[in-house]
């Protein structure tokens, strides 16, 4: 069963996240268009060798999930600034998984591939995540998005394909799947020490759709040795949402 629609709300509203918002400004805005959740089943012991031990892992009945997501970005500025031309729009795809640190489930990433370099080294230095730089192409085919990424440091890393919404939109009704890999309001990355840290994101619940794909190539997660249960992935598609990012903060 799916939500078909909810109240209105304002960007602001954080009613709907389980925890408040850090008590500092935010640092950064952006734009998620056009976005494909392409979710591959991964046995937990399988997931866990893969995995910081400090980041506890989630699962839903019984199985952990890694998470293919290709979309673009636009609207991408800092806080006080106005928008750098060059670095203000570009596509990402990133490969995660779903981890709970004290109560709050957020998202962890093996890799974030991005076809902008300043991007790439800014994104590293800020947000201590595993971005990468690569040659990325999103072209529109009448519903269809068509996409392409080669990874720079790698030429296995790569994922070509075309998918497109095949439903109405809905929201995630509370406590399915969709809301599971969904309605996850931070990420979580490591210092150099090896202690977690939590950035903390604010956007409105996910409006999804149902999608289809035709993926010819897809070497994302075996480049990164990892192995999942099936290569049939469940498919979700989300036209476009607007984010608000905060500073990193210690996950405690």
């Amino acid at each position: 069963m799916k939500e078909k629609s909810k109240p209105k709300q304002s960007l602001w509203d954080d009613s709907h996240r389980l925890w408040p918002l850090p008590r500092l400004p935010w640092t950064m805005k952006q734009t998620w268009n056009d976005l494909l959740f392409a979710h591959y089943p991964i046995k937990m012991e399988v997931l866990q060798k893969l995995v910081p031990e400090v980041l506890p892992l989630d699962s839903y009945n019984g199985m952990c999930w890694i998470g293919i997501v290709p979309f673009h970005m636009t609207g991408i500025r800092l806080r006080g600034m106005s928008p750098v031309p060059g670095t203000d729009r570009f596509p990402e795809l990133n490969v995660r998984t779903y981890v709970t640190v004290a109560g709050k489930p957020g998202v962890y990433f093996f890799s974030l591939d991005a076809a902008n370099r300043l991007a790439v080294e800014v994104a590293k230095k800020i947000y201590h995540l595993p971005y990468v730089y690569a040659d990325m192409k999103v072209n529109r085919n009448g519903e269809g998005i068509h996409y392409e990424s080669r990874r720079r440091s790698s030429l296995d890393a790569q994922f070509i394909g075309e998918y497109r919404p095949i439903s109405e939109p809905y929201y995630a009704i509370k406590g399915s799947f969709d809301e599971w890999i969904t309605e996850r309001y931070c990420l979580y990355t490591l210092n150099n020490k090896g202690f977690p840290l939590r950035c903390d994101i604010l956007h409105k619940p996910w409006v999804l759709q149902d999608a289809e794909a035709e993926i010819s190539h897809n070497t994302m997660l075996s480049s990164q040795g990892i192995q999942v249960e099936s290569e049939k992935p469940i498919l979700h598609f989300s036209k476009t949402i607007d984010v608000r990012m905060w500073p990193l903060v210690r996950a405690e």
